[in-house]
């Protein structure tokens, strides 16, 4: 087809799309001209203020007031705030819908299946919000989950919400150091967590991990423990600590009463989710209540269509942003399916019998499932009619041109495949779907509307049909609040302002194409990325240091079959050799202790690790090694001969 277009919307679907009928209405009320998308985002820069309130009339924001100000100190991006005198609840726009329709459906893999409706959800919400409130919950504080994608953690998470404490959450592939790393910086109050999870078919009890995070969160006042793999009464059985509050215990002695959600500021606290640790322990990014409900409405809406009584889908955990982006989804009235565990069990094409059976609408995943999916020629189109779906997100990592091809040709022929791309610290997305343009190979289909998503080379200047860094130029209603711990945002302006001045630098390394769409070619700096999930160098570090027959480690992301694999290289001590049992203890170390998705695929022992002169791991010098390319930093490092080991490894060569 030309220009690689593999689909494109009908007459009719973009006549019944919500981002025409938002063209449309900002035609009426401005009376300006809006003829096709790239006029409706050159719009949403030009006239941010009128943009941005025309998305919040769109999308019906339940709030107290708008306020009068739209957006001060404008001109300093990091320091910018919209709405500073609008006041809303977050929750409450999310429960604002309070029928008999079904507002959640879980799978927990084929063993657990759950409704839940709209009114059961806001009475549960409710239920467990007057439990906080009688523990002395006020805003601002911390209540954390340890938990699988199951309906309590919504609720929790809206209970959270709706009182205005902050919520935070990890899942419970993660082992305690993880854990620990991230909620001890935080000090919750509260502390959530189920006693196990499924995956894979097989049963995991974390009740093991509960004293030891107890004892290293010493600001925890109450634990609340959901019952998943096991019963309530079980749990009681096992003579479980009477500190320890059983869930349905809690709801069962808290009956619904009246409440009225406080209406609190635009940029009241609402998450704290955590950095990958590249540089150390996780960093606690505050993102607030009304920048991520605005941007999450405009995406879910304009980008991504949703409408009430869609079913939305993502497969993703607690510990991922993408969560909190799914969850948003009810307050476009849509109904959530929560699904966790494996993604292939109980067979490879599950997810799919899921989604023909529940009629979902938006079906979210990861590139390296679409790309598993296609290495296993998989073919669920000859299955599952999807009559239902009409757009298919993926994210994680850049979805290769192949898997284009292959979703089209073997999941269906007629949806908006929307790759997209932003991340934790925007809680949201730069490059969306745009359900009423084409979808071309390889491409994410726009820029969001309202982000001044531009590309600079390494001097600052923009460019266009090149490859470099993906940036920001104007403020936006998601930037995060600031870094926890960072009182003078010394740690958040070197995140994300130092490279270009009051400019975000995303880090991602990405070009703009003539159609303005978007190819991302990975992250620019040294986060790894297998399968789309971000891991930070440190948190490996961190376990293989605990082992003592390596002196010190580093390691990589490895380009590998249009995905990334972690490779791990050691320095052993003396002349200890790298046995098939030392292997195995590394690996068991790391996936204990961070999660599975952690492990390296590759572990190959070294006679020194490379550094820079001020000390600093050479981590980019050794990937650049690996991949055959220049070392831009050759003159930085002070022992940059090391580097010849890492050449030609044959060990990289083999699956």
């Amino acid at each position: 087809m030309t220009d690689n277009i593999l689909w494109s919307p009908s007459p009719k679907a973009i006549q019944a799309a919500s981002l025409t009928r938002f063209m449309d209405k900002l035609k009426q009320d401005r009376n300006i001209t809006l003829a096709t998308y790239e006029d409706l985002y050159t719009y949403s820069l030009l006239h941010p203020e009128q943009f941005w309130k025309g998305v919040w009339d769109f999308c019906a924001l339940i709030s107290e007031t708008q306020g009068e100000r739209f957006l001060i100190d404008a001109d300093n991006l990091e320091k910018a705030k919209f709405f500073p005198d609008a006041r809303l609840n977050f929750a409450e726009n999310l429960l604002r819908r309070r029928d008999d329709s079904i507002a959640l459906t879980f799978y927990g893999e084929d063993q657990v299946y759950q409704t839940l409706t709209y009114q059961d959800l806001y009475h549960q919400t409710i239920q467990l919000a007057q439990v906080f409130k009688r523990w002395g919950i006020q805003p601002g504080d911390r209540i954390a989950g340890y938990l699988p994608n199951i309906p309590h953690t919504v609720i929790a998470m809206l209970a959270a919400a709706s009182l205005g404490a902050i919520w935070s959450s990890c899942s419970p592939d993660f082992g305690v150091q993880g854990v620990v790393d991230r909620f001890s910086q935080i000090k919750p109050t509260v502390f959530l967590m189920a006693d196990g999870y499924y995956y894979g078919g097989k049963v995991f009890s974390c009740l093991d991990r509960l004293p030891p995070i107890r004892d290293a969160l010493p600001s925890l006042k109450k634990v609340i423990l959901i019952p998943y793999i096991t019963s309530a009464q079980d749990l009681k059985n096992q003579n479980i600590s009477p500190q320890i509050e059983i869930w349905e215990d809690l709801l069962t002695a808290s009956p619904p009463e009246a409440f009225t959600f406080p209406q609190l500021p635009f940029n009241h606290p609402l998450y704290i989710l955590y950095s990958s640790g590249t540089t150390g322990v996780p960093k606690c990014i505050i993102h607030g209540a009304g920048g991520t409900l605005l941007q999450h409405l405009k995406e879910h809406q304009l980008h991504c269509d949703i409408k009430p009584d869609d079913k939305v889908f993502y497969y993703t955990t607690c510990g991922w942003m993408m969560w909190n982006w799914l969850v948003s989804a009810l307050a476009s009235g849509a109904s959530l399916v929560l699904y966790d565990g494996s993604p292939l069990h109980p067979h490879p094409e599950f997810l799919f019998e899921i989604a023909e059976k529940e009629g979902i609408t938006l079906f979210g995943t990861s590139a390296k499932f679409i790309d598993t999916l296609a290495k296993n020629n998989l073919e669920p189109h000859k299955k599952y009619a999807l009559a239902s779906l009409r757009m298919v997100t993926s994210t994680g990592s850049p979805l290769c041109a192949e898997s284009f091809d292959y979703a089209y040709r073997a999941i269906k022929k007629d949806m908006c495949l929307a790759s997209i791309s932003g991340g934790t610290d925007i809680v949201s997305c730069f490059a969306l779907g745009n359900p009423i343009a084409p979808v071309r190979r390889g491409e994410l289909q726009c820029r969001g509307l309202g982000l001044a998503v531009r590309v600079f080379d390494e001097a600052g200047q923009e460019i266009r049909g090149q490859k470099g860094e993906l940036v920001c130029t104007q403020p936006f209603p998601s930037q995060p609040l600031g870094f926890w711990n960072d009182p003078d945002g010394e740690k958040y302006h070197n995140a994300y302002f130092k490279r270009f001045p009051n400019v975000w630098h995303h880090g991602d390394f990405v070009e703009l194409t003539p159609h303005d769409g978007l190819i991302i070619y990975g992250r620019s700096d040294t986060v790894l990325n297998p399968g789309g999930v971000r891991i930070g160098t440190a948190e490996i570090y961190h376990q293989v240091d605990k082992i003592e027959d390596i002196l010190e480690s580093i390691a990589i992301g490895q380009q590998w079959k249009n995905d990334v694999r972690i490779i791990l290289f050691v320095h052993l001590k003396g002349d200890i050799p790298l046995s098939d049992a030392l292997i195995e203890k590394i690996k068991d170390q790391i996936r204990r202790n961070t999660s599975p998705r952690h492990v390296p695929a590759k572990i190959i022992a070294v006679t020194d690790i490379p550094r820079t002169k001020n000390g600093k791991l050479a981590e980019s010098a050794v990937r650049d090694t690996v991949h055959g390319e220049v070392n831009k930093n050759h003159e930085a490092l002070a022992n940059p001969d090391v580097l010849d080991q890492f050449k030609n490894r044959e060990e990289l060569t083999q699956d």
